[in-house]
């Protein structure tokens, strides 16, 4: 029987994804989060099979978390369950060695499914992404896509070198690069185009 942790920011969906999966006789929750933080604790503490994560959170996203638990050398093996179709999310989500991501729009019956198939040691990916994943290389390094974000959110450079430690000249560079790679007008415009690709 495949134990589970359950991480969904939106309360109501968390609690609707929850009663689904109660519905099954061979799945067990053993606990559900508001963000990863919380998730990874209860990864902790419970040890499950299969952590169902969405992508964005507050305080720790999907993404980060499963990049924790592959660090930390946990056996849980993360599947994401996202409204977001974007080839560079499921780039990023393979690269943190997540297990499956199937989106939320899909049958109910596919949740059930694939926390079976990713307990069972399988990769589960929505078929219309696993293509598409591969046509578009993100061509971000971390740096970059740490200060669009920071852009994103309305920093300006000097803010930016506080937050991140690094030099207001080193700030700029990779602003520039970032700038350039996208082939976006200024840091606002970057950080739009790499979140609408998913790359943020």
């Amino acid at each position: 029987m495949p134990r589970l942790v359950l991480a969904e920011d939106q309360t109501m969906l968390r609690e609707a994804l929850a009663a689904l999966l109660g519905l099954e006789s061979d799945i067990e929750i053993v606990g559900t989060a508001a963000n990863g933080r919380e998730a990874h604790e209860l990864v902790r503490r419970h040890d499950p099979d299969v952590v169902v994560t969405d992508i964005e959170m507050p305080d720790m996203t999907g993404l980060e978390l499963a990049g924790l638990l592959q660090r930390s050398g946990v056996r849980a093996r993360v599947l994401i369950v996202t409204t977001f179709d974007r080839p560079g999310y499921l780039r990023r989500a393979l690269e943190a060695g997540v297990a499956g991501f199937i989106l939320k729009d899909g049958p109910s019956t596919n949740l059930a499914d694939a926390v079976r198939r990713v307990a069972a040691g399988e990769r589960v990916i929505a078929p219309e992404l696993a293509e598409r994943a591969w046509s578009e290389v993100d061509p971000l390094n971390d740096a970059e896509r740490r200060l669009l974000r920071l852009a994103e959110a309305g920093l300006e450079s000097p803010a930016m070198a506080e937050a991140t430690g690094l030099a207001r000249g080193t700030v700029r560079n990779y602003l520039h690069s970032a700038i350039s790679k996208l082939g976006a007008g200024n840091r606002i415009e970057a950080a739009r185009l790499a979140r609408e690709k998913g790359w943020l």
